[in-house]
């Protein structure tokens, strides 16, 4: 559904039964949502080979791959496979690319010694291929010399690449560089209106937010069902998500005191857990979603929790 203010997506669950995929995207788009996002979580499965297993089994709802790390791939065939996905359907996707998760990234040794550097030569190039240009670029970690892709391999309508960040300099980058951001979960009003800050995008730039959801006629049920998903939030790769909220120091001073992420999970005010999710009723998520529009969000992507990803999701389309 996509409102006044902005669209409303789904995320597919990283750990979702394969044989679940296929439905879990044709029935987000027979209940209405505009986008539907796929993760590429080192050890789980890979993001492009999802997105065109959804494209390919769904008719209009555009597909998000979210995000692809640059040190993974070399950027001359990213750009063939998104390529290849954009000829096929036409206007349906979008590419975040990003850092990756450092200790993932470090664990295959492929970690650089600056990360900035090389979103941005990445970046960069790719969407100079994605356009056809004859691309020369020496760069510390992207070379290429060269290579135009052929005109038989453009596709009609040049996809989307945005970067996947959130420190503030990396953020920079992405206002310099690409088409939008992807913010990562948990996305409050707050966290947006920082990040627009350091983003200072001179030019349309789409934001789009990522959130942990659940959607239940009794609220408390709501809360129970997103805490595991909270557990993340406070270590201190999710600082930036946290610094801009009232209750940064108590939540710093909380999680100092637990013993565990999952205590820490079970020990969050409800009231913290209202602001670090879209949780609660149908209308209490659509105020939350509002909220995030105000804020400069384009799209809102939610994301499923539960055993039961296609129950999750018949939860979610109460938002529509």
């Amino acid at each position: 559904m996509t409102t006044r203010d902005g669209t409303i997506g789904v995320l597919i669950p990283r750990d979702i039964p394969a044989g679940d995929i296929v439905a879990f995207a044709q029935r987000a788009e027979t209940h209405g949502f505009d986008e539907l996002w796929v993760v590429e979580d080192l050890g789980y499965r890979g993001g492009l080979a999802q997105a065109a297993t959804v494209l390919a089994t769904t008719t209009g709802i555009r597909v998000g791959v979210g995000l692809l790390p640059a040190a993974a791939r070399n950027v001359a065939f990213t750009a063939m496979e998104i390529a290849t996905l954009a000829q096929l359907h036409p206007g349906r996707i979008d590419i975040a690319v990003g850092h990756g998760m450092p200790p993932w990234m470090r664990g295959v040794g492929a970690w650089p010694a600056s990360p900035l550097t090389l979103l941005t030569e990445y970046i960069t190039v790719l969407k100079r291929l994605l356009g056809g240009e004859l691309v020369r670029h020496e760069g510390r970690y992207v070379r290429v010399d060269g290579l135009r892709l052929d005109a038989c391999a453009l596709p009609a309508e040049v996809p989307a690449v945005l970067a996947g960040v959130r420190g503030p300099r990396s953020l920079a980058v992405s206002g310099d560089v690409a088409d939008g951001t992807l913010l990562a979960e948990p996305v409050t009003p707050a966290y947006v209106r920082q990040a627009l800050t350091h983003i200072a995008p001179s030019r349309p730039h789409r934001l789009v937010a990522y959130n942990i959801a659940s959607v239940d006629d009794d609220p408390a049920a709501a809360h129970a069902a997103v805490r595991p998903a909270l557990e993340v939030v406070g270590e201190p790769d999710w600082r930036p998500h946290i610094t801009p909220l009232p209750f940064h120091d108590e939540l710093v001073s909380l999680r100092s005191r637990c013993d565990s992420p999952r205590e820490f999970a079970r020990s969050l005010p409800d009231e913290w857990v209202g602001q670090l999710a879209v949780a609660g009723t149908a209308r209490q998520a659509r105020s939350r979603l509002a909220d995030l529009f105000d804020a400069g969000v384009s799209s809102a992507v939610l994301a499923p929790v539960g055993s039961d990803c296609l129950a999750s999701l018949n939860s979610l389309a109460a938002v529509l």
